[in-house]
């Protein structure tokens, strides 16, 4: 059991956390939740040792093992990929590396006493099978077999990132603190993260996530930051939202009725306060009022942290019936062939989720897709692609925007040294610049935020910002690549509510279920070829219906798994 009394957090004059008193217990499974820059990344520090508090204490019974999903992905880069996760038993690995080190020198009596007490060290942590069980996480994890002995550095980043995964599983510690563990994973390894930590795991998780079908499907509670506290709610993150609903409602009742029995109150005590005989009941009603009021603070509307962004894409004038073609596309880089013989159609109205695995060549196909429309900005010219062979046909009156999955690469070199605000007009000079304003308010930059340079945002900043381009575009065909990265669950609720109703087209990339599932009207998978069958590149295998039904008919809500 972790035990928080009376904890407070300040940056600076920002105060994340005020008198937080609460408790994690044993083998629950904490979603921890909030706004970006609520404090999630901040608490889980704290757990770990990381960063200090300001007052109170954090109780955590000696013993217990505890382990962080680490964020340098670079720390490792000199290690064996298998090795990296064998880490993740810190005895384990020290009796391992221990034992090596002496059977490189000469064995004489006293170094024969340290092999056997680390041979002792090594069995009782199951040493023999390690490295069968650390294969077995990183194949799980989208890892092929083949890569295992090859350095970290040879791994990109988001493929790194589940190697540390990987490690703190393989731990199996009585304690789990995964910061964004979904982030870089593909559906299918996501799937297989949410199995593991159902039917594996026993001990406590805290993990902190914007992936709504991810904490739906882990979560047995809701630790919410929300506006310096944070409370407990029972069940996973749909029925945390129901619950807080509720108690807000509950709430507010009783606020207004103690407001409306304060105004009854108030009335008696003005009509007859002055009268000896009545002074007594004034008196008495003034006390009544003294506690209805404390009710009403107390219940009333609570201040919160939490913000929805309003988005909103206004399509403008809409394109012909078919809006894009690919025709027989290949695309190499180098003597590795990603795509080859690719054929793709949009209609008008269409709303196609590409999926597969990482790496696949999911976002090459969108930079395809895109590179073939000709009136592109020339900030996005730049990160675009054209076809080795094939083409691309756009329909008439398609007017696109573009949504890449680097943030930052997006918002160009030229959007350096501007706020939000100046790189934002740039696209439009004719808007009146209330309505640019009106855009950037709406996608919540105002005030500070509206003025901080381009190249300063977050992550989620940056996003925010992006889509702020694309809605004053007014297109009505829009590629997203991966829009949820970055974005918190209310801001991923508002682009998902903005683009249901936007009556143009879609095509995008995404690794999150719930956005997938809620918006796609067809799939398209992006699969490893069989061994043996013919033909360069990923397979692609098109299906005319929404997630759920596309996953339905596989006879299996586990994605097959594709070779690597």
């Amino acid at each position: 059991m972790i035990v928080l009394s009376s904890v407070t957090k300040r940056f600076g004059p920002k105060v994340l956390f005020e008198n937080v008193s609460l408790q994690f217990d044993p083998a629950k499974r904490y979603g921890v939740t909030g706004a970006n820059g609520a404090g999630k990344s901040t608490l889980l520090e704290m757990l770990s040792g990381q960063d200090d508090w300001d007052a109170g204490s954090i109780d955590i019974p000696r013993g217990l093992r505890l382990a962080v999903l680490e964020q340098n992905h670079f720390a490792y880069d000199t290690q064996r990929i298998v090795d990296t996760v064998m880490a993740g038993k810190v005895d384990l690995w020290a009796a391992m590396v221990e034992k090596e080190k002496l059977l490189a020198g000469d064995v004489d009596d006293a170094v024969g006493v340290r092999l056997a007490e680390l041979e002792g060290v090594i069995a009782e942590h199951d040493g023999y099978s390690a490295e069968s069980e650390a294969a077995e996480l990183l194949v799980g994890l989208g890892i092929p077999a083949e890569k295992h002995t090859d350095p970290m550095r040879s791994l990109p980043s988001g493929y790194k990132l589940r190697v540390l995964l990987a490690k703190v599983l393989f731990g199996r510690p009585d304690v789990m603190l995964l910061d964004e563990p979904t982030n870089h994973l593909d559906l299918e390894s996501i799937h297989w993260l949410i199995r593991f930590l159902v039917d594996e795991f026993k001990g406590t998780l805290l993990v902190v996530s914007h992936d709504r079908h991810f904490l739906n499907s882990v979560a047995t509670h809701i630790a919410d930051i929300d506006y310096r506290t944070i409370t407990i709610y029972t069940g996973n993150y749909a029925e945390f939202v129901e619950a807080k609903y509720d108690n807000q409602q509950r709430a507010e009742a009783v606020a207004q009725s103690a407001k409306k029995k304060i105004g009854e109150l108030q009335d008696f005590v003005q009509r007859f306060g002055s009268h000896a005989a009545k002074s007594k009941q004034a008196q008495s009603r003034l006390k009544q009022i003294e506690k209805l009021e404390e009710i009403v603070e107390t219940k009333g509307a609570k201040r919160s942290s939490l913000v929805r962004p309003y988005v909103r894409f206004d399509g403008g004038k809409p394109s012909g019936r078919d809006v894009v073609r690919v025709e027989g596309a290949r695309k190499a880089f180098g003597s590795k062939v990603v795509l080859d013989a690719v054929n793709l159609n949009m209609n008008r109205g269409d709303r196609i989720a590409i999926i597969g695995r990482s790496g696949i060549g999911k976002s090459t196909l969108l930079k395809l897709v895109v590179g073939g429309y000709k009136a592109l900005d020339t900030e996005t010219k730049p990160y675009v692609l054209a076809p080795d062979a094939g083409e691309v046909r756009w329909g008439h009156d398609a007017s696109v925007g573009y949504f890449a999955q680097d943030h930052h690469e997006a918002l160009g070199e030229t959007g350096k040294g501007t706020t939000p605000y100046e790189w934002l007009y740039r696209f439009d000079k004719q808007r009146p610049q209330e309505e640019i304003r009106a855009i950037l308010g709406r996608l919540l930059f105002s005030g500070e935020a509206a003025l901080k340079p381009t190249e300063a945002l977050s992550g989620g900043e940056a996003a925010r910002l992006l889509l702020g381009k694309m809605v004053l575009g007014r297109h009505n065909v829009l590629v997203l690549d991966e829009p949820t990265n970055h974005l918190d669950i209310e801001s991923i609720e508002g682009l998902l509510e903005g683009l249901q109703k936007f009556q143009g087209t879609v095509l995008f990339v995404s690794h999150d279920h719930h956005f997938v599932a809620r918006l796609a009207t067809r799939i398209v998978e992006l699969r490893d070829r069989e061994p043996g069958s013919r033909g360069d590149g990923c397979e692609i295998v098109e299906f005319g219906g929404t997630y759920d039904d596309f996953m339905a008919q596989r006879g299996s809500d586990r994605p097959r798994r594709a070779a690597s």
